[in-house]
């Protein structure tokens, strides 16, 4: 371990050194409070064995900087019976312990360096110990945060699920209810998936829906969510958006993913991968999250029968 022995009188700084150095020690010295506290500031030693009265800079001045730089390191004070109540004091503002000079016997020197050396291994370990607990901790909180997430989106699309659309409806409503304002539900269902899924097999099938669901994306805003709801079926839900908006994005939705040029979308029934939407709207479609949902549904409903590739609100 690391040492540094701080005195002006060179004589005992020396003979502490010797003792401590045959103990095993590492030791660095230091002939004033100002020199040691530049040491230490290089190296930050964990233990630390200075004279209280120093010409400059006090013992006590020397120990209240360290504890602010490392409140880890620890300190023994050196004392004569005349300035015994100082080294109380330096007790107080955080020292291990102190020697008293003139030194009854050397071995005092290594018991007591012992014993503050074994203070600080401790804290040492339970430092690391508590840095090892915050990492495991961090690193547990990021793997919730992880299967949260897993547990809100669709394995397939990466889209949020349907039950999470369900709730963050329900939500939606609500606070569209405190608000006094609209909100829309975009409903849509790939045209002709079952053709798709028949003619190319159901990898392709779950290509093009992962393709879709990134369309879907592009035209979202920040505030805006995009779930599967199942199967070939996606929704949008759109927080203060009244119909005519959430019309105008529907459209734009449905002529990107028209114009997109899928594989093999030139075996479909219509020459190319298409999609029908319903769109609803609260209050005026309903004033629930279920009547909103069933009036959304119906018109997508509408759209698979009338034809196909359009949208209807």
């Amino acid at each position: 371990m690391h040492l540094l022995v701080v005195d002006d009188e060179e004589t005992l700084r020396s003979v502490v050194s010797q003792v401590l150095e045959a103990d095993g020690f590492l030791v660095a010295e230091a002939a004033s409070g100002e020199e040691a506290l530049a040491a230490f500031r290089d190296t930050l030693h964990p233990l630390v064995i200075t004279d209280i009265r120093m010409g400059g800079m006090s013992g006590i001045e020397l120990l209240t900087e360290i504890k602010r730089h490392n409140p880890d390191t620890q300190v023994v004070i050196m004392t004569s019976h005349a300035s015994l109540d100082s080294a109380l004091s330096a007790m107080r503002a955080g020292a291990y312990d102190y020697l008293i000079k003139p030194f009854e016997s050397l071995d005092l020197i290594s018991a007591v360096a012992g014993r503050a050396a074994e203070k600080a291994r401790l804290v040492a370990q339970n430092r690391e110990l508590l840095d090892q607990l915050q990492r495991a901790n961090g690193e547990l909180q990021e793997v919730n945060r992880a299967l949260k997430e897993m547990a809100v989106r669709d394995g397939l699309t990466s889209l949020y699920n349907h039950r999470h659309f369900q709730e963050a409806l329900a939500q939606e409503l609500a606070r569209s209810r405190r608000s006094a304002k609209s909100c829309s539900v975009v409903f849509m269902d790939v045209d002709n998936f079952k053709a798709y899924n028949d003619t190319h097999g159901h990898p392709d099938g779950d290509r093009l829906l992962r393709a879709l669901s990134e369309i879907l994306m592009a035209h979202l805003r920040c505030s805006d969510l995009a779930a599967r709801y199942g199967g070939e079926e996606f929704v949008l839900l759109l927080p203060e958006t009244p119909k005519a908006a959430a019309l105008r994005i529907a459209e734009g939705v449905r002529a990107k993913v028209e114009q997109e040029r899928f594989p093999g979308r030139e075996k479909q029934p219509l020459g190319r991968v298409t999609i029908s939407i319903g769109v609803a709207s609260f209050p005026e479609d309903g004033s629930d999250a279920q009547a909103v949902m069933t009036c959304a549904d119906q018109r997508l409903y509408r759209a698979k029968h009338g034809g196909r590739n359009m949208v209807i609100g």
